[in-house]
This record gives structure tokens, sequence and C-alpha cells, in this order.
């Protein structure tokens, strides 16, 4: 079942004892938190672990640099970041890996001519896989304690239960591919 971002927040509001919201518009403290810390909170979750449901990869635009940006002892060229990105994973040209680069506002600066980006895309939240919706609503259900419920006690109970889901949620999606076999190794040869 596919959850929007109201339907997460309220879920965590009921683990709480809170009044769920239905729109981040309401008048009420419960809409006024979800709005204000829901989007950091999510945003957070996605950048913490290199999800496979939200991996992505995209030939970068490149960008013209500004005389007092550019370096020419290296070369160096500006690129576009996608809108939906959150987290790189790698950085790659035509002749592999890129070793060297600088994350900028919105961009990314390497010595290369091309580049190909693997990162952690923002997702809509209908995509998101049971697993993460549960760590997703554990983690809320955290953060919204507190300013909630002024109860310190409770607050870090709901810490170390979201712990506990964002553990669940990394095995669950790690087991989402076939792992990776070691098929040419010395050691293995060596026994046979």
């Amino acid at each position: 079942m596919a959850l929007s971002d109201i339907a997460l927040c309220a879920r965590a509001m009921v683990m709480i004892g809170a009044s769920p919201v239905s729109s981040f518009d309401e008048d009420s403290a419960e809409a006024e938190i979800a709005k204000l810390l829901y989007p950091t909170i999510r945003d957070g979750m996605l950048a913490s672990y290199p999800w496979r449901f939200a991996a992505r990869g995209v030939w970068l635009a490149r960008l013209s640099l500004a005389d007092d940006e550019r370096d020419p002892k290296d070369g160096a060229a500006l690129f576009a970041l996608p809108r939906d990105f959150i987290r790189l994973l790698s950085l790659e040209n035509d002749g592999g890996k890129i070793s060297r680069f600088e994350l900028r506002d919105r961009a990314v600066m390497c010595s290369a001519e091309t580049a190909y980006l693997g990162y952690v895309a923002r997702l809509p939240e209908g995509s998101f896989p049971p697993w993460f919706d549960l760590a997703l609503i554990a983690r809320l259900a955290a953060e919204f304690c507190l300013p909630l419920t002024e109860s310190s006690t409770r607050a870090e109970y709901l810490f170390k239960r979201s712990e506990d889901q964002f553990r669940q949620a990394r095995l669950a999606d790690a087991q989402q591919s076939t792992p990776h076999a070691i098929d040419d190794f010395s050691l293995i040869s060596a026994r046979h």
C-alpha cells in the first residue's frame, strides 16, 4: 500500500498518541510540526544509506564556468546535479571512476569532459517500499514526540525503536539483489 506524506505523518502521530493530521495546512500543532519537520526527516532518511530502491544514474549536463571559478591547472568542469539529487554514490566517465571531485551548491566540479552520476534520489512517497515506510514512520514518531508530548522518556524509547526499524529496513533493502560473489581469489584457488 503506497502512502502519501500526510499518511506517513498521520501514522507517526498515532504512534505517539497525538491526533493524526489530514493536511499540512490544518490549524493544529500536529500539522505545523509535521509540515516543518517532515521534508528534512524524509531527506535525511534517504541520505543516510545507499538505498537500492532510490538509486538512480544519469549522465550530467555540463555547465559553463565563470572565469574566476576555473582552475587552469586541472581543467575543471562543472556539471549540474539532477533536481531529485539527495546523495552522491559514484561519479564516473568513459574512462572509469572519477576520484577527485567537489560538490558545489547544485553542481559537481571535476576534471572530466563527461560525468555519469550514481546517486540516491528524492522519490515520491508512493514509491517507497514498505520497509522504508516503517522506518520513516518510526523516525517521524521519535522526532514528533518531544515537541508534541514533552516526554523525553517516550522520545528516547521511540528513537531506539526507530534505530531498530532503520536496521531492519537496511537489511531488507540489501536483500533486494544478488550478493556479490568472490569469483577469482588467489587463496580460494590455492585450496584446490
